[in-house]
């Protein structure tokens, strides 16, 4: 545990040394760059506020990662998940009868048992088939986001906006907003919610128990009596309803429509969360803010100084490759100790 903790300070101290040499060297103007780097995202209520939301996605996302990891299973389907959940949560928004909190629950349960059912079709390749999971779940996504681009800009297209994107949902169904004139809604605080009862699930229940051993020897846990393919499905099903859940946040708080490939980047960003949170649910919230406020220092010094967005790209792409180095490296340690 001590090693993980140490493994995750050193990728935060390694990615803002990077941080500040890109800076140095391609700033115009590297203290006014820094300023609005650094700072910027902190300079008012708006800038705040939207950092803070930009993490909720990142949360779920790293659960989805997590839940799916502790049973010894990879998800790499959750740039199509969240795009699967946010869609069907907006088309179900459209055309209930209902409308108010009742409306948005039912919505959002859509949403999140499809993207959830997404994820449950790698686990039942796996668990029959033998399928790495990883490589249908990726391709399972690839596959839906052409899908839903279609439904976006073809029978479900807002003719009456310049964006290309679904008619909006109704007033009523939306997340309260919590700092105006941000973004900043209660999906935040529901994502603080998930973290715990993740936590929680993970540590103190029977399944979670079962996910873990899974994880760990899924030869020693099939002969301890555990019904590891039924697991592996349900372990798939959980990541990807998470996935689904943020997509849905996405639209009741932020969008209030889909936007066409608003969910680009979003999988793989929930995953570097999971790597420098060393899959601990506790350390997803530090680590998905650490991750949004380099993106929205990026976007502030962008609009602010000479700097583009880039930057932030390269960091989080090395932020990626020493986590996955740590994770390569403990998990070939644990192997050699067994």
């Amino acid at each position: 545990m001590k090693s993980e903790r140490l493994g995750i300070i050193f990728v935060v101290l390694f990615s803002l040394a990077v941080l500040f040499l890109l800076i140095l060297i391609l700033g115009d103007d590297p203290v006014r760059s820094f300023y609005f780097f650094f700072i910027g995202p902190f300079r008012n209520v708006f800038n705040f506020g939207n950092m803070l939301n930009a993490a909720v996605p990142l949360m779920l996302g790293a659960l989805g990662i997590i839940i799916a990891m502790k049973a010894g299973n990879l998800n790499l389907g959750g740039e199509g998940q969240i795009y699967l959940g946010a869609f069907i949560t907006t088309i179900t928004a459209l055309a209930l009868p209902l409308s108010g909190f009742m409306g948005a629950i039912f919505a959002v349960l859509a949403g999140s048992i499809c993207a959830g059912a997404l994820g449950a079709i790698s686990g039942v390749c796996k668990a029959k088939w033998n399928v790495n999971e990883l490589i249908s779940s990726f391709l399972l996504s690839c596959a839906v986001l052409p899908i839903i681009n279609y439904m976006v800009q073809g029978p479900f297209l807002n003719q009456e906006t310049s964006l290309i994107s679904t008619e909006k949902i109704a007033e009523s169904m939306r997340l309260p907003l919590i700092l105006r004139p941000s973004n900043l809604n209660v999906g935040f605080f529901i994502a603080l919610l998930f973290i715990f009862l993740i936590q929680y699930f993970l540590n103190k229940t029977r399944m979670g128990y079962e996910f873990r051993m899974a994880g760990h020897n899924e030869m020693f846990a099939r002969y301890g009596g555990i019904n590891t393919k039924l697991n592996t499905v349900l372990s798939l099903f959980f990541s990807g309803s998470l996935y689904g859940l943020a997509g849905s946040i996405a639209v009741l708080g932020t969008h209030y429509a889909v936007i066409k490939e608003f969910s680009a980047g979003l999988g793989w960003s929930g995953l570097t969360v999971a790597l420098i949170a060393g899959f601990s649910p506790a350390a997803v919230l530090p680590c998905a803010l650490f991750l949004s406020w380099i993106n929205s220092g990026a976007r502030i010094a962008m609009q602010n100084t000479g700097l583009t967005y880039e930057i932030a790209v390269i960091v989080q792409a090395v932020i990626f490759l020493l986590s996955t180095s740590l994770a390569i490296r403990t998990a070939f340690n644990k192997k050699r100790k067994v």
